[in-house]
């Protein structure tokens, strides 16, 4: 069998809170709270939940653009948590990432074809005449002109930026994309064609995709597998199918019951959360999601669920699928 590409032990990331005159710590946000998961080579892992839930944390931490607190994060089967700043830089040719803000993430006083060649000469492509070579073919590849080149990135609609950054992302033929909401700031039909794209370049590069996002149907259309957060931790986790047809956790279930339907003679049971999302510098103490589940038991309060299988290659932190838990809902 295979190794992943990408493992995630334990991570976990908490910012420190300052407060007082001397600006001392007063407590910690919990941004991610101790997650563990695995990517194979060649597939597309979606991360879905809501706004602050740590899914683009996440992925920052696990390329180290913010260090981690804790936990272990292996690049094929290479721990690189520690990994000093010249091994780490080295790495990057193989990891990259695509931003969720296009109009944010070009620089706006560089051309195109000096946004998309420092990468190349940042790792070792000193001769320029191959560096544009490369610019204008990666360009082409990205559905845009090699006349582009020489364009600035406020020339450009949203779309046509998010190629930019696609192409960024490519320019050292990386073989992990950590993809941050990459379609959230686009119209709907431009959404589909970035889709489409990073799916025939998944499979014309051999790419691996983390695709991380809040729309649960771009995640369904794009992700082989789907990994649920709330509030800093993985609720669940399993096959695509799996868990849009028989989601297991209560979250996931309102989740999904909260796609819209295109059809309005279909009558989907909606079900509605009570209260707010807890906030993530006092979670409250057991299963993080016990303060707003239709479900919850007694032992949710107090203790909080293992991540674990519940049935064949679906994982969910749940207490309704321990059996020696005793089911009395509150």
């Amino acid at each position: 069998m295979e190794k992943p590409i990408l493992e995630v032990e334990q991570l976990k990331k908490y910012f420190d809170i300052k407060g007082g005159v001397f600006g001392r710590k007063v407590g910690e946000v919990k941004a991610v709270d101790d997650i563990s998961f695995a990517v194979k080579r060649g597939e597309i892992l979606g991360i879905v939940g809501e706004s602050g839930c740590g899914k683009s944390t996440t992925g920052k931490a696990i390329l180290r653009l913010i260090e981690p607190t804790s936990g272990q994060i292996k690049f094929e089967g290479q721990d690189i948590t520690n990994l000093d700043a010249k091994k780490m830089r080295q790495l990057r040719r193989d990891m990259q990432i695509i931003f969720q803000d296009p109009y944010a993430s070009l620089n706006p006083r560089h051309t195109v074809e000096k946004i998309i060649g420092e990468p190349l000469l940042i790792h070792g492509m000193k001769n320029a005449k191959q560096r544009k070579e490369r610019v204008r073919e990666l360009l082409e590849v990205v559905g845009l002109q090699a006349y582009h080149a020489s364009r600035y990135a406020h020339q450009f609609s949203g779309g046509q930026r998010q190629r930019i950054g696609i192409a960024r992302a490519l320019a050292n033929n990386p073989k992990l994309i950590i993809c941050d909401e990459p379609v959230s700031a686009l119209d709907v039909s431009v959404q589909s064609q970035i889709l489409n794209l990073m799916e025939k370049l998944r499979d014309e590069f051999h790419l691996t995709y983390v695709f991380i996002a809040h729309d649960l149907s771009v995640v369904k259309h794009i992700s082989d597998r789907v990994g649920v957060m709330y509030l800093g931790q993985m609720v669940e986790l399993t096959d695509k199918d799996k868990l849009y047809d028989d989601p297991k956790h209560p979250y996931t279930q309102a989740l999904l019951s909260a796609i819209p339907m295109p059809d309005p003679d279909v009558n989907r049971e909606r079900i509605i959360l009570q209260g707010d999302v807890p906030s993530p510098s006092n979670p409250p103490t057991g299963c993080p999601f016990h303060t707003r589940c239709p479900q919850a038991m007694e032992i949710c309060k107090t203790l909080k669920p293992a991540f674990k299988e519940a049935s064949d290659n679906h994982f969910v932190a749940c207490h309704l699928y321990e059996k020696e838990v005793a089911t009395n809902v509150i």
